[in-house]
């Protein structure tokens, strides 16, 4: 019986313990004035739009995951479909890649914030943007 008692605590504090390094939370901003430069070889660039990041939140667990409440602009005006490839995240590292697969319909000159991820890795994420934003 108190084999059975302690396996059972041991059991419950371990899924505590997992299901806290999956909780997100708001890392700390980086200020748009900072000039990042890193080397771009493979030419990586979000796909061409007429959308425009007007601000970002960054999020991350501890297991890595990156996230981000992105607020896009449509400049455009007529409706338009912004897709993963329109979005792009600068890492710490130099890399960068576009956020796990979406799609969201924008009419003409509408704003809206949308919720990504990033996927798991090691380096935080310093800056998304757009082809209009540039990097």
């Amino acid at each position: 019986m108190l084999k059975l008692l302690t396996t059972t605590l041991l059991f419950l504090s371990l899924s505590s313990y997992a299901s806290d390094n999956d909780i997100l939370t708001v890392d700390r901003t980086v200020s748009k004035n900072i000039h990042l430069s890193f080397p771009n070889e493979k030419n990586i660039k979000p796909k061409e739009s007429e959308f425009k990041v007007l601000n970002y939140v960054l999020m991350s667990n501890e297991t890595g995951e990156r996230w981000s409440v992105i607020t896009i602009e449509n400049t455009a005006s007529g409706n338009r479909s912004l897709e993963h490839d329109h979005i792009m995240g600068l890492f710490a590292d130099g890399s960068r890649f576009a956020p796990q697969e979406n799609k969201l319909q924008f009419e003409g000159g509408e704003i809206q914030s949308i919720t990504v991820s990033f996927g798991e890795y090691k380096f935080p994420i310093l800056a998304i943007y757009t082809s209009l934003d540039g990097q």
